[in-house]
């Protein structure tokens, strides 16, 4: 059985205050990085959002856009077609439907065209510290399996697991620092179990000195 709290203590003495990467300010650029940023790095996705924002300064503009050119507009990004047609569908209904405000809660939020139950808590956790469930990225699902604390792969399943395995008031902490430790520790190849803070309670890197 995994040290749950051993694991959460770490965490917490590593990444105090662990901050996202993606560039933002207010809700709605946050909404449009999030989105943009599936299978696709925060670094390239601020490369993008640096002129769209600029372009596109309200839910209203963005909504009248036309979604050709939007596309071009975040050309670069992974599945830019697709993501061009929903970001002016997710402003359309925005505007029309949450009078021009992001929803806080994960019913309506989901109900957004390209905002997966993933996104979703990114955005209600990073906006509004409401935690609804635990972010499950590709990162989370490869960190949480190496520590023993889920066999799943699937990310629904994954988050249950956590869910039942960690208080709630820990949620925000674990989804923003394990994000951060998968990126530039527990990497996908060559993790950096020798200089990584949780390898003592990990029996992954357990594994790694047989």
């Amino acid at each position: 059985m995994p040290e749950v709290q051993k694991i959460l203590d770490l965490l917490k003495k590593h990444y105090p205050e662990p901050e996202i990467e993606l560039n933002y300010k207010g809700e709605m650029q946050l909404v449009i990085a999030v989105m943009l940023s599936a299978q696709t790095t925060d670094k390239k996705v601020n490369e993008i959002t640096k002129t769209l924002f600029q372009k596109y300064p309200d839910w209203q503009t963005l909504a009248s856009a036309d979604p050709t050119q939007v596309q071009k507009d975040i050309y670069g990004v992974n599945y830019h077609k697709t993501k061009g047609e929903r970001l002016v569908k997710t402003a359309t209904k925005i505007v029309h439907d949450f009078n021009g405000k992001v929803p806080q809660n994960m019913k309506d939020l989901t109900s957004l065209p390209g905002i997966a139950r993933k996104s979703a808590n990114v955005i209600l956790q990073e906006l509004w510290g409401i935690t609804e469930g635990i972010v499950v990225d590709t990162h989370i699902k490869r960190v949480s399996k190496r520590l023993g604390l889920t066999e799943e792969t699937r990310p629904k399943k994954v988050e249950q697991d956590l869910m039942e395995l960690l208080p709630k008031e820990m949620w925000q902490l674990y989804s923003s620092s394990v994000v951060l430790h998968g990126r530039y520790v527990c990497t996908a190849r060559s993790p950096k179990c020798d200089e990584c803070f949780l390898s003592e309670v990990c029996p992954s890197a357990f594994s790694l000195e047989d």
